[in-house]
């Protein structure tokens, strides 16, 4: 089994958004957002870093603080979309042989995290890496906004095959449960078949993107990891960010 040997990591960003406008760009002592989580995929140390933007001033936030951007159609429906768009403006040859997709919205988010996603891919048959955290708190569990990945961890392993995503309560009976983190590492071929696919009748009615890859037959592995990092999605969200990375400088 081997890694990728050639990952970057992309960051697609927009302002547009209905709960928090203009989120990227919002105040982080002193730099946006964007730039956050920017840096913390730079020390994540996987590979060359750049941010798919779908506006000009994510753009020249990122480029002002020494970071690559790149301008995709606004447009697009999903993130995987704007992420496939960059990749092919910035490797037009094909190098890069392995893409990390990290959200625009975790500044806090530990390296660490991002790496455990990139090593779910050691093993050859993977199409596709994530994440996702034990479920500690029973509100949690049957909370829908908190989506559930379904995976059979055998005992001293931190690595599974991903049998289902959902935001119900499953499975049924005594156990863990998991909440699944939205950081994926993509094969190049997997990424490009899995923009081509047309959205899956699981995926519409979980409202969930990952279950396309799943009804297609793809296979995605989960790495399990300590903390769910802080998604950034409202004022109060800002504020505990700020805390966050207060405490860490």
């Amino acid at each position: 089994m081997s890694l990728p040997r050639r990952p970057i990591v992309l960051i697609p960003s927009r302002l547009a958004a209905t709960r928090f406008p203009n989120k990227p760009l919002a105040d982080i002592h002193g730099q946006p957002m964007i730039v956050q989580c920017w840096r913390r995929a730079i020390e994540a140390d996987l590979g060359p870093v750049a941010v798919a933007c779908a506006d000009q001033a994510i753009a020249d936030a990122v480029t002002a603080a020494g970071g690559r951007a790149v301008l995709t159609e606004p447009g697009h429906p999903s993130g995987s979309d704007r992420l496939f768009e960059a990749l092919s403006i910035l490797d037009p040859d094909g190098n890069h042989d392995a893409v990390i997709n990290l959200q625009g919205d975790l500044p806090t988010i530990e390296p660490a995290v991002i790496r455990a996603a990139f090593s779910a891919l050691a093993d050859p048959d993977v199409d596709i890496g994530t994440v996702a955290c034990r479920i500690d708190e029973e509100a949690e569990r049957t909370n829908p906004s908190v989506v559930k990945a379904v995976f059979g961890l055998v005992p001293g392993a931190t690595i599974a095959r991903a049998l289902y995503f959902s935001r119900a309560t499953v499975p049924t009976g005594a156990g863990d449960h998991f909440h699944h983190i939205g950081l994926y590492a993509y094969r190049r071929a997997a990424l490009t078949r899995f923009v081509g696919l047309p959205p899956g009748v699981l995926e519409r009615r979980e409202r969930l993107e990952q279950l396309r890859a799943l009804e297609a037959g793809m296979r995605i592995d989960v790495a399990l990891v300590d903390t769910v990092p802080l998604g950034v999605d409202t004022a109060a969200d800002l504020a505990l960010a700020r805390e966050i990375l207060a405490s860490r400088a």
